[in-house]
């Protein structure tokens, strides 16, 4: 499985990269990186990363291996954007990385369509846009790099839920990032879905609230749900910044060990909550992965070896060649699952 392969090595590689790039001429000139179908990769390439939100542990790790990858074929890396998480925070990002005549911009969408009209502005202005980890409108950008199919993610966080709570079952809940975050709804109406089957008759999900990947509120929340519903068994926390704070609240109270945590997360954030019994387990692709593929498939689409449409082939470094598949789409892997046998494997 390519996304287990590639954890491993993940910072290792991105050190590597990083270490060759300080010995690179910064001269753009004429050279070019060879791409997957016989084109080359544009020497020079102006490229953003947008992210929700810069300073989240997530985004940096997932920026940073995107800098690696535009560092390897010799682009020019940038990351922009809002400190908090809002529908409409990245528009005036978007507006300027256009103004800078930016090349591709690189964007996990706060909201599905609040950031529409200032993408496919700077689309007429000549930029590419390529989306990660939580999608607009497909109308409004040109590719995007998915970390896992919403059915997978739901179904490992289902998966964990179930098998910490035990065959008794019981009231779950949900502290998800924002209310408009496309990825986690979609993620969410998965879950519910796969709630309705039998094997999860047992599991009752009673509500679903948001820390907008705040700390200090998520932290709120998970007091206020553990407050609210006196019988909770679980929490499902698909954001990484959702399931630290939840871990660090209930790491610290009489629910721990009462209350089952599970979501995505980083090894770095979750490993003493792991240890300490708090959380036994839980997924996450890794980001640093997503951010690279990312960066090799914007460079292959600004330079006209790729055109977004499905059955589109394109290498992406050493994580090998991927396809376009449906809706201009491109999926990273499987989500992983760590546990107290694994964590200490992985350092991001």
């Amino acid at each position: 499985m390519r996304v287990v392969k590639t954890l491993m090595t993940a910072l290792v590689a991105f050190a590597v990269a990083t270490t060759a790039a300080a010995c690179v001429d910064d001269s753009t000139g004429d050279t070019t990186s060879p791409g997957a179908s016989g084109g080359t990769i544009k020497s020079g390439l102006k490229i953003a990363f947008l992210p929700k939100q810069v300073n989240n542990p997530y985004f940096t790790t997932s920026d940073n291996g995107g800098k690696a990858a535009i560092e390897e074929f010799k682009g020019v890396y940038s990351e922009t954007g809002p400190s908090e998480a809002s529908p409409s925070a990245q528009v005036s990002y978007i507006n300027t990385l256009s103004q800078q005549k930016t090349d591709v911009i690189i964007v996990s969408a706060n909201d599905k369509n609040a950031i529409c009209g200032a993408l496919n502005e700077a689309r007429q202005a000549g930029a590419k846009v390529v989306t990660f980890d939580s999608d607009t409108n497909p109308s409004c950008r040109d590719l995007f790099i998915n970390q896992a199919t919403a059915d997978g993610i739901a179904k490992i966080q289902l998966k964990l839920i179930s098998e910490a709570i035990g065959a008794d079952g019981g009231e779950i809940a949900i502290l998800s990032a924002t209310a408009n975050a496309t990825n986690q709804n979609s993620w969410i109406e998965m879950m519910k879905t796969e709630l309705a089957k039998p094997e999860y008759s047992k599991l009752k999900l009673v509500d679903t609230v948001y820390g907008d990947d705040q700390d200090q509120k998520s932290f709120t929340e998970t007091q206020a749900l553990l407050a609210k519903h006196p019988n909770l068994k679980g929490i499902i926390s698909p954001t990484t910044v959702g399931v630290a704070a939840a871990a660090r609240y209930l790491s610290g109270s009489t629910y721990k060990g009462k209350v089952q945590l599970t979501g995505l997360g980083t090894p770095n954030q979750m490993r003493a909550f792991v240890k300490d019994g708090t959380c036994k387990a839980f997924a996450l692709w890794n980001p640093a992965d997503l951010g690279y593929l990312a960066a090799w498939a914007a460079a292959s689409l600004a330079s006209g070896m790729i055109t977004g449409k499905e059955g589109d082939k394109f290498k992406a470094g050493k994580l090998g060649e991927f396809t376009v598949g449906k809706d201009a789409t491109v999926l990273l892997g499987d989500p992983y699952t760590f546990n107290a046998s694994n964590i200490d494997q992985f350092n991001f």
